[in-house]
């Protein structure tokens, strides 16, 4: 390590090493560097910056490791130490594949990388292409969701450090999935945040988590470097396949060339120097797809981007729920909308909004797998009142139903984790912040939140209990028992249809219908058709193969004359 640090704000410097301090020295940019060559430093030394006349040493903006936490010294971290088991692998591209959401606290009871790690099996089994860990850098306490991180490289100590982190994604490599990781950049969290200390970080105004990321004003271009590195370093120094941009239209940007196409070049770059593929996925509350169009013709140059009109119209069909913005997918024929045109607010008027929103898709240029969806996700069941499950509500017909469409859907399709076996553990909210005025603050504000879903605000368990958290880990034992496993060997087998069916991952749209008196819905894609029922009467939709079932989800194909659909289930025909 040079211990470089951009600190302009700083009048004086002092680098803190071992025990010892170093004076150092202002260069060009606000840059400071050490006045002398400290020497060899072993891994795993203690090191932080003393800014001005400060007696209290902080950590480096640039950490990649916080042994005693995001207020606590940082640590050196070779990142070259790891000896790399997946020399072979040559990367994944999203196109056809399958993503399986996972939050390394709740996934397994050890709540570690290493044990994750050691369940990888069971994805390999589930047809998984890619794992999407929720965020992991550093953030202060134990157990959180990730979103209110800090040092945005630096891999949360307790889920065994960046060490551990190249260890699960040496294990995914190896088994042949890639890896997608979370990143936040559009805010900091509220505790551990020193970096306003060392330079222009942020700008005024707000969003809906936090004050402004500076990326367009005095200083900016240091603070986008920031930025683009700690991705980078993502992708080169940890084999990572791809990022998932959390959302990225809370990023406020005016400069000429946008923040997310720079990265996109920038990744670009990276990708072909290294000849595998390297992907990047935005959430999106915009429904617009510039984000995913090429640089050529105008866009960011993105890879794909996620489409919570999918979710929203799908839950609403099973569930009947519509309270806040499930209001406006109530008919069926939203979402026969949605795997039709990839959107249902294209530009069409939101009532949650109160204003018109989104920009059609072009289905003839667009590939649909540039669109991740889902029937569940960390948001929709984490930002529910008691983080419940669909599993809880819906039998095991139309929980399938959901994965029929979800799966074989022309779209890229992504698993949360124990959505495959009828999970009945919830997804709760869950934060450990010491500080007792933080933890008051993010309970009320949960409450607030919920106002306009219409959800009993006695219902919402405190984030801060520890058996809010203990209550939302995953329970392994139920996924071999009665309906968790035959949930399970549902998922598996469409799983194993997209393995072998090409026209379940054909790029081009489907042509989809609905009939909302009889709550029928039909998704057509070649030789293909998805039915599903959801009116009250057996529907009977001609002869052909029926490949999956979800009243018979384990077995294998077999042939109908006539193929009826009962009552609250769907079929995939090949005709």
């Amino acid at each position: 390590m040079t211990f470089e640090v951009w600190a302009p704000r700083a009048r004086r410097v002092r680098l803190a090493l071992d025990g010892a301090v170093h004076p150092m020295t202002s260069v060009a940019g606000g840059w400071w560097a050490p006045a002398a060559d400290p020497g060899p430093v072993p891994d795993g030394t203690r090191y932080g910056y003393l800014l001005d006349d400060d007696e209290q040493a902080l950590p480096d903006p640039r950490s990649r490791r916080q042994p005693d936490g995001v207020h606590g010294l940082s640590a050196t971290f070779d990142a070259a130490a790891h000896t790399w088991g997946d020399r072979g692998w040559t990367g994944r591209q999203l196109a056809g594949a399958t993503i399986y959401e996972m939050h390394v606290g709740t996934f397994t009871p050890e709540a570690t990388l290493d044990a994750a790690a050691d369940r990888l099996d069971h994805l390999v089994g589930l047809g998984v292409g890619f794992v999407e860990l929720m965020p992991v850098n550093a953030f202060n306490g134990v157990h959180n969701w990730g979103y209110d991180g800090v040092l945005w490289s630096a891999v949360h100590e307790p889920y065994g450090g960046p060490a551990a982190y190249q260890r699960f994604v040496d294990s995914c490599h190896q088994a042949g999935i890639g890896v997608i990781q979370d990143v936040v950049h559009n805010h900091l969290g509220p505790s551990g945040n020193y970096l306003p200390r060392f330079g222009p970080y942020l700008k005024d105004g707000r969003n809906t988590w936090g004050d402004l990321v500076n990326l367009d004003g005095e200083g900016s271009a240091e603070v986008r470097r920031y930025i683009i590195d700690s991705a980078l370093m993502w992708l080169r120094d940890h084999h990572v396949d791809g990022l998932r941009l959390d959302a990225v239209h809370a990023l406020s940007d005016d400069s000429d060339v946008h923040l997310l196409e720079e990265l996109a070049v920038e990744v670009a770059a990276l990708s072909a120097h290294q000849n595998r593929p390297l992907t990047l996925i935005a959430e999106s509350d915009l429904n617009d797809t510039r984000l995913v169009t090429p640089r050529e013709g105008g866009g960011y140059g993105l890879d794909a981007q996620w489409s919570d009109d999918f979710h929203h119209a799908v839950h609403v069909a099973l569930t009947g729920e519509t309270d806040g913005y499930y209001a406006d997918f109530e008919p069926l024929g939203a979402l026969a909308k949605v795997l039709d045109r990839g959107f249902f607010h294209d530009g069409t008027f939101s009532s949650f909004r109160d204003r018109d929103h989104g920009r059609s898709v072009d289905t003839e240029h667009v590939p649909a797998w540039r669109l991740v969806v889902c029937a569940q996700n960390h948001d929709q069941v984490g930002n529910r009142a008691r983080g419940d499950r669909t599993a809880e509500h819906l039998d095991e017909g139309r929980l399938l139903c959901a994965a029929l469409l979800t799966l074989c859907s022309p779209f890229t399709p992504m698993l949360f984790q124990g959505e495959e076996w009828a999970a009945s553990t919830p997804f709760a909210f869950f934060t450990s912040h010491p500080e007792p005025e933080l933890a008051r603050a993010t309970a009320e504000g949960r409450l607030a939140e919920f106002e306009r879903m219409g959800w009993d605000p006695d219902e919402v368990p405190d984030p801060q209990d520890p058996a809010t958290f203990a209550r939302s880990r995953l329970d392994w034992d139920e996924a071999g028992d009665g309906r968790h496993a035959r949930v399970l060997a549902g998922y598996r087998r469409l799983a194993a249809l997209r393995r072998e069916l090409p026209e379940i991952t054909d790029p081009r749209f489907g042509t989809a219908r609905a009939d909302e008196a009889s709550r029928q819905l039909t998704l057509e894609r070649g030789a293909l058709a998805v039915h599903v029922n959801l009116g009250e009467d057996a529907w009977e939709v001609g002869s052909g193969e029926v490949l999956f079932s979800t009243a018979r989800p384990g077995d294998p194909a077999f042939v109908a004359a006539e193929v009826v659909v009962p009552p609250g289930s769907g079929v995939l025909v090949r005709r």
